[in-house]
């Protein structure tokens, strides 16, 4: 900070006093503007003037430098059953549908951050202060030298294969039979490491993990994990033979046991189904797909005019798994008007003492649960309710 600018003083006049020795006094500030006009500034102040004004652009260059976080806030809700922009979200061709009443919203999350955003200082410093904004380090989320392109298609390929999956899984829950097949498509390097390669092919369709019948990824995720570092069993069809493989497991930093392998589902389903939602990313919507599509194709009213908001992904066979952002979708859920929240059950953990007031919120493993639960609320089957146990509990 510079200081304030004060008139000189007049020279003072000789002292009687003056020193008798042949040392110099110091110079005074008069003595070194000697021979030149009055200035405002002295060399101190100048000096210090340039101090002051470098620590002020050091100051607002680190303020508008970008962070290594990453933030997430709550975002819109969309009812699954509603319309986006004058459409419907979902539309079936095939089979009759029915009106539907209520809400059983989908939620989002804002997510800002390099590479597709810059957050600053000044964004970090409200996210530390703010109950409903969390801050991660990007090194956690995205590779190093991930582009905005790489995660634009991510969260595109994301979000329409929740919106296969969903459709899958509402097919399982109202007993409609479909085809499907789930193949292995590539290898990370771990695996690679590992010579699952040579156990494996791209192509290979997989049936079964440790003799259990294996629909999507997170019924093998589950196996997987119950290993615990053990080696699993995969049945698959190779060129219309079936095949059993032991294939190694290895754990990652996030505490996650892996097979290191890639796999790609593919339907063929009797109905056609066309989900449209512009701009949103990501696999999450799911399970609050699959349950606005079993409402559309059923007479009655799931939801007998409630407000439901829920999040979670799907596999075919009906199994809800985790996802991101939960505490800021539970509080963009009860801000936009929704009384109940489906969450999934691996996320209540996330949720203790993060729940708002005027919100119940559900964790459900399964379509099937969740259905349950939003009938009961519909019926006030207290019976039903006393019975289930809810997020923060």
């Amino acid at each position: 900070m510079t200081e304030p600018h004060q008139p000189h003083a007049q020279p003072s006049p000789p002292r009687a006093d003056a020193p008798a020795h042949g040392l110099p006094e110091e110079p005074r500030e008069q003595d070194l503007l000697a021979g030149t006009d009055a200035a405002p500034w002295t060399l101190r102040r100048t000096l210090r003037l340039a101090s002051g004004a470098g620590a002020l652009i050091l100051a607002m260059a680190s303020l508008l430098a970008p962070s290594a976080y990453i933030t997430e806030a709550p975002g819109p809700l969309f009812n699954t059953t509603g319309e986006a922009e004058g459409d419907p979200i979902i539309t079936v061709d095939g089979r009759e549908t029915y009106e539907t009443d209520g809400a059983l919203n989908l939620t989002t999350v804002y997510v800002n951050g390099a590479p597709t955003s810059t957050v600053r200082v000044p964004d970090v410093v409200r996210g530390w202060f703010s109950p409903t904004v969390d801050m991660t380090p990007q090194e956690l989320i995205y590779p190093s030298g991930t582009t905005a392109d790489q995660v634009e298609e991510l969260n595109t390929a994301a979000m329409t294969s929740s919106q296969d999956l969903a459709v899958a899984a509402a097919l399982d829950e109202l007993d409609i039979d479909f085809e499907q097949q789930l193949m292995v498509v590539d290898f990370t390097p771990e695996a690679l490491d590992e010579h699952v390669d040579e156990l494996l092919q791209r192509g290979d369709q997989v049936l079964e993990a440790d003799g259990e019948p294996i629909t999507g990824l997170e019924g093998l995720r589950s196996v997987v994990n119950e290993a615990a570092g053990e080696s699993v069993g995969l049945t698959v069809v190779r060129d219309g033979e079936e095949l059993e493989v032991e294939i190694p497991t290895y754990q990652e930093a996030d505490g996650e046991y892996y097979l290191g392998i890639m796999l790609q589902g593919s339907f063929d389903f009797p109905v056609d189904v066309e989900i449209r939602l512009e701009n949103v990313g990501g696999p999450s919507a799911g399970l609050m797909f699959g349950l606005g599509l079993v409402d559309t194709l059923t007479e009655d009213s799931m939801t007998g005019g409630e407000e439901w908001a829920g999040t979670g992904t799907v596999d075919p066979d009906g199994t809800v798994g985790p996802i991101g952002g939960i505490a800021q979708k539970v509080d963009a859920s009860r801000e936009q008007g929704a009384a109940h929240f489906l969450a999934p059950r691996d996320n209540c953990a996330e949720l203790d003492g993060r729940i708002p007031d005027d919100i119940d919120v559900y964790g459900v493993e399964t379509v099937s649960e969740a259905r349950g639960v939003v009938e009961a609320v519909r019926d006030d089957d207290q019976d039903h309710l006393r019975g289930l146990e809810t997020c923060g509990d």
